[in-house]
């Protein structure tokens, strides 16, 4: 049956700049919000290239600022480009699990 990382690969990145729309952020918080949230399976590799993916596109930007607890981490703000691509994102997210939902809701 379908792969679970591969139906997350493209959803994670809505999910993501939720987190980033939320509050300032950096890589590991991501992470644990994630699996705070339910996403037991996500790693750090599998954010972090999904991170510079949406730095790439200018959906986000990051700023390097002092951390208490050791080096320096690198912190992500979203963009109003990010905020539009969020929008969008939640509306096209909206459309598909209602299209689901009626699939295995309407049989």
């Amino acid at each position: 049956m379908a792969n679970t990382t591969q139906i997350l690969k493209g959803l994670l990145e809505g999910c993501i700049l939720e987190i980033i729309d939320k509050k300032e952020t950096y890589g590991y918080e991501i992470c644990e919000t994630l699996i705070g949230l339910g996403f037991e399976e996500i790693t750090e590799g599998s954010v972090y290239p999904i991170l510079i993916r949406l730095e790439k596109k200018s959906l986000i930007y990051s700023i390097m600022k002092e951390s208490p607890f050791g080096p320096m981490r690198k912190y992500y703000y979203i963009t109003k480009l990010g905020e539009q691509e969020l929008v969008e994102f939640i509306h096209s997210w909206k459309a598909i699990k209602r299209n689901i939902d009626n699939v295995f809701g309407g049989m």
